[in-house]
């Protein structure tokens, strides 16, 4: 699992539902033996003690391996120059850069700061691709007319915006030679985006995740604030985005499928922390789904013909290995690789219902849907670690993972005019 969020703090100060235990056990009956969550800097914070402060977390709790990817939202020059070498040094091969939200968005100046790093250290860049402005323009615009219920989250954080902010990271990516991967994509209009560049040739790589197939706005108008459980950004669209996402899973546009797992309690240490009536703008953004990711795509994917048993693999463990420098360490069956292996009973049916999952969120998004496949034995190098729905590892279990740099980070080799010495009249601008 390459994209969850466990015992981090939002920047509205919000603490996730799932600590290191909670969220790996979740994950684990799933059937995903390794995470790799995120190490969230806060303005003004180093990210060096964040990590400490993560590995201080995780470490005593964990049931099965991890490694973190690092959130950056101050890129100082300490942090650029010298915070960050040292950190992918170390195995921290991967981080995420925000266009949107208040405390964590970069301008595209700091984005090309961002990258430009990477690129000269190898790592991947992840990207959450939406137009701060139009959403804060949206957003005022509804709340000074009235509209503060949970739908218009849907209604601020526009396709169009992510659309153009997906188009705009893409053309940063292309000006600094530095491959992407732009997560949690939810509309045609990013897709369309990400699929134009990759046909160009250029290395962007992209994600989507369960409640693009699966939800849709109109559960954000459920009764009373209940829309609120369904609350993530991007937010879900509709059928015709749902049957894009499909579309992309299977022609190659998506490289992995991920939970994007942000769980936080319908109740006031989580949704309703403003008030039990809070604005779509105070609302904790995020639903749970690290236990359901899996299944979900085992049930609706390869059951119903829409991708095959290969696929589902690469998108779900293979891909995600790669991308993030961890195969073929994982990812794998090969002699030398960890012998993580989820076993699947293909014909077990089940609806699905909170009280049947392990994760401390107390509810789920997904209850009601019917889904047929769910793994019943797992393994964690070679150790059964869930059997007969029984946990079968203890806390501190996991291994920290240091990562290597993956191929997949390297540039093309193929610059811009502006970007060449050849044809920018001898100006070194990438290596400076």
């Amino acid at each position: 699992e390459g994209h969850c969020h466990i015992e981090q703090i939002s920047s509205n100060g919000v603490m996730t539902a799932d600590d290191f235990y909670s969220g790996t056990v979740s994950a684990v009956f799933g059937g995903t033996t390794t995470v790799i969550p995120f190490a969230a800097q806060q303005r003004g914070e180093s990210i060096r003690q964040v990590v400490e402060n993560y590995h201080a977390c995780a470490g005593p709790k964990a049931v099965i391996d991890y490694g973190f990817h690092l959130i950056i939202s101050d890129p100082t020059d300490q942090v650029i120059g010298q915070e960050l070498p040292a950190l992918i040094k170390d195995g921290y091969t991967s981080f995420k850069v925000y266009m949107t939200y208040d405390d964590l968005r970069l301008d595209d100046y700091q984005m090309l700061q961002v990258l430009s790093a990477a690129r000269r250290e190898g790592a991947m860049v992840m990207v959450h691709a939406e137009n701060h402005d139009m959403i804060r323009w949206l957003s005022e615009k509804l709340l000074d007319g009235g509209h503060w219920q949970p739908q218009y989250h849907a209604v601020s954080h526009s396709r169009t915006g992510e659309g153009e902010a997906a188009h705009r990271a893409i053309a940063l990516s292309n000006l600094m030679d530095q491959p992407i991967l732009v997560v949690h994509v939810s509309s045609e209009a990013a897709m369309d985006e990400i699929r134009q560049a990759q046909d160009k040739g250029l290395k962007i790589f992209a994600e989507t995740c369960p409640q693009y197939l699966f939800l849709t706005a109109q559960d954000l108008e459920r009764d009373g604030m209940d829309g609120a459980m369904f609350c993530c950004s991007p937010p879900p669209r509709d059928a015709n985005d749902q049957e894009a996402m499909w579309r992309g899973l299977a022609n190659g546009t998506f490289d992995v499928f991920s939970s994007d797992h942000a769980p936080y309690r319908y109740d006031e240490s989580g949704k309703l922390k403003a008030g039990p009536q809070p604005t779509f703008k105070q609302i904790a953004n995020g639903v749970p789904g690290i236990e359901l990711r899996l299944p979900l795509l085992f049930s609706e994917g390869v059951g119903k013909g829409r991708i095959d048993l290969n696929r589902f693999v690469a998108l779900t463990s293979t891909n995600v290995a790669k991308l993030y420098g961890l195969h073929p360490q994982k990812g794998t069956i090969a002699v030398g690789s960890d012998a993580d292996i989820a076993i699947w009973d293909p014909d077990l049916e089940q609806t699905i219902e909170h009280a049947m999952l392990h994760d401390n969120v107390g509810y789920t998004p997904y209850a009601g849907i019917k889904i047929k496949g769910w793994p019943t034995i797992v393994l964690s190098r070679g150790k059964i670690v869930v059997q007969d729905n029984t946990l079968q590892a203890e806390r501190g279990d996991g291994r920290f993972l240091p990562r290597s740099c993956s191929d997949a980070a390297k540039p093309l080799g193929r610059m811009v005019p502006e970007m060449d010495p050849a044809r920018n009249f001898n100006a070194d601008l990438i290596n400076r």
